[in-house]
């Protein structure tokens, strides 16, 4: 009697499972409208309304056959304020399916115009929307393109410290179907102000046909400042030193365009003049006002070499490299210092005579010796500046693929085998052509922080290890080669760190010159400056499948367990299970069923 009253209460419980799927089948279906306007389907460009309600999902595949490409922009988007990403979203594939590849994600938290491009000539996209009940808009519009066919003048790279540029063909009228991307980029240390002269762009309220996107950075994917069409002539600044400007025009209504140019603002508070020595320049900085109280402007000012002119902003900037416009370089025992002079020339007020002061600025930069720079190297260098007047060599270390150190390889962490042999470079960054970096002590940790233990390479310019080998001095790098190992009783990450030796080339008895030493009586040589260099972590390439091993060993414990005899207890729990199962895969079935009947599918052919 026990069991058969345990069936009657499975079955009451199916039931009841059924009528609450069959009530909330006809509950809460919603369809996604599309309003498709500007073009008929047969065109290669289509413009799609989409107003959009609660609980929607929605899924459009734009397929043509032509080899070409699609451009989607989503120039207006209207999604709930308050949703979550995770449950509201429109999402953009690249293929024929939401199976292939994910070219980017859109909610309400997006502070830019997205805009996506597939790989071949079909995308698709897929929108979802939560619960809340509000009107949702999406403006979207795409078109076919072909990479490698670029239209003049839509687009570049701007590096001046002002410039200006403008639509392609102003001020005729620009072109259709385009979408430029102009990347402005200007010293460390300012600031862009962007003045527009003229906009004339079709009018919208939303700015969903043509329009141009003002981006606080160094891509599209940066903080959008500003989104303008229609007329006006609107003025933008950065908080750094890059800005992005953005022109996207549809099929229809072309006029003439824009016309812009933009002028760094120098940031940093300086009252009279700067100075800042890197390993390849010397960077002065002198404030204008400075220069009127004197009576001068940047006209009045030249180097040792006259023909090296400053840049103009709202200051005055010389960058002086090390090697050029007549920088004289003095080397001593343990510095090398760079000096320019600033000379202020006056416009005389007769042939003889003149009442202005004669001016000079002495700029110097010392290189600092005995000092230590740590790099740790990841997927790129990180440059080491210093922001005084005494200045540090900047340098850096990587692995090559080959003897030729050709390709620096950027894996991190980068997995060998043992005895692989690995090419490793340090690298110094300077115009200076007479400095050479000679290796001095290179050693291994299993560990980022080189505590103990340690193991030598090079020691004293001297190979320690058997299979190590160092490369003759060759300029501005340091080179070795030798094959991988692992430490006993430690992980198998293994870091390397450098100390390297800079001096000038020109001196015979310098410690570079001298090269291996394996016993020094007293430290007498010259070296000009020491680094210290750090690259990891290199790993084991077995090591990357330990988490596979565990997995199966967790696997064959599982199958041995499920091997064992059943006893009846067993039997009966088997049973039980069983019939849950079979409960659960039928209101799976049936809520599947439910979801694909409310899932909208629309596919635009041509």
């Amino acid at each position: 009697m026990e069991v058969p009253g345990r069936l009657i209460l499975l079955a009451l419980l199916i039931a009841s499972c059924l009528a609450e799927l069959n009530s909330t089948e006809a509950e809460g279906r919603s369809s996604c409208t599309a309003s498709l306007g500007g073009a008929n389907l047969a065109d290669t460009h289509k413009a799609l309304i989409l107003k959009l309600n609660a609980d929607e999902n929605c899924t459009w595949t734009i397929d043509r056959p032509e080899n070409k490409s699609i451009r989607i922009i989503f120039s207006h988007v209207q999604l709930d304020p308050d949703g979550r990403c995770e449950s509201e979203n429109i999402q953009v594939f690249d293929g024929t399916s939401t199976n292939g590849p994910l070219l980017g994600k859109i909610c309400s938290e997006n502070d830019y115009v997205p805009v996506f491009e597939s790989s071949s000539n079909t995308l698709t996209f897929q929108i979802l929307t939560d619960s809340t009940r509000i009107q949702r808009n999406v403006f979207i519009f795409y078109y076919f393109f072909s990479y490698g066919t670029s239209i003049p003048g839509c687009g570049g790279y701007l590096s001046a410290l002002e410039g200006s540029f403008t639509s392609p063909n102003y001020p005729k009228p620009h072109p259709e179907l385009a979408y430029c991307v102009w990347h402005i980029q200007v010293d460390q240390g300012y600031k862009i102000k962007l003045n527009f002269k003229e906009i004339f762009l079709e009018v919208d309220a939303h700015c969903r046909f043509d329009f141009i996107a003002v981006y606080d950075g160094s891509s599209t994917n940066s903080g959008l400042i500003g989104k303008v069409c229609g007329r006006g002539a609107p003025t933008f600044e950065s908080s750094s030193d890059s800005l992005t400007v953005v022109l996207s025009t549809d099929y229809a209504n072309s006029y003439r365009g824009f016309s812009a140019s933009y002028a760094s603002i120098y940031t940093e508070s300086v009252n009279t003049t700067s100075l800042t020595c890197a390993s390849d320049k010397m960077r002065v900085i002198i404030n204008k006002s400075y220069l009127a109280s004197f009576g001068y402007n940047e006209n009045n000012l030249q180097l040792n070499d006259p023909t090296c002119r400053p840049k103009v902003s709202n200051v005055v900037e010389f960058a002086i490299p090390l090697d050029e416009c007549g920088t004289v370089k003095r080397v001593e025992d343990h510095s090398i210092t760079y000096t320019n002079i600033i000379t202020f020339t006056a416009s005389p007020t007769s042939a003889v005579i003149t009442r202005q002061k004669q001016l000079q600025i002495v700029v110097k930069c010392e290189m600092e010796h005995n000092s230590t720079v740590e790099i740790m190297y990841i997927t790129e260098d990180d440059i080491i500046q210093n922001q005084i007047a005494l200045g540090k060599y900047n340098t850096s270390m990587a692995l090559f693929e080959s003897n030729l150190f050709e390709n620096p390889i950027l894996e991190s962490p980068y997995y060998v085998d043992l005895n692989q042999t690995l090419f490793v470079q340090v690298s110094l960054h300077t115009s200076d052509p007479n400095l050479v970096v000679f290796l001095d002590t290179c050693r291994a940790s299993p560990t980022s922080d080189f505590a103990s233990p340690t193991y030598d390479l090079i020691r004293s310019g001297c190979s320690r290890d058997e299979t190590c080998e160092v490369y003759p001095l060759s300029g501005h790098h340091g080179r070795f080669q030798f094959n991988a190992f692992k430490f006993l009783r430690s992980l198998s990450s293994v870091y390397l760190q450098c100390k390297v030796l800079i001096c000038d080339s020109g001196d015979p008895q310098s410690r570079c010159s001298q090269g291996c030493v394996s016993r020094r009586k007293r430290d007498i040589s010259s070296y000009k400056w020491k680094a210290d260099s750090i690259l990891g972590p290199i790993r084991l390439k077995r090591d990357r499948s330990a988490s596979g091993n565990s997995e199966l060993l967790h696997r064959t414990h599982a199958d041995e367990t499920q091997s064992q005899p059943f006893d009846g207890l067993h039997l009966f729990s088997f049973g039980v299970l069983a019939l849950n199962a079979v409960i659960v895969a039928t209101i799976a079935v049936k809520r599947f069923v439910n979801q694909r009947t409310n899932y909208k599918y629309q596919r635009l052919h041509y």
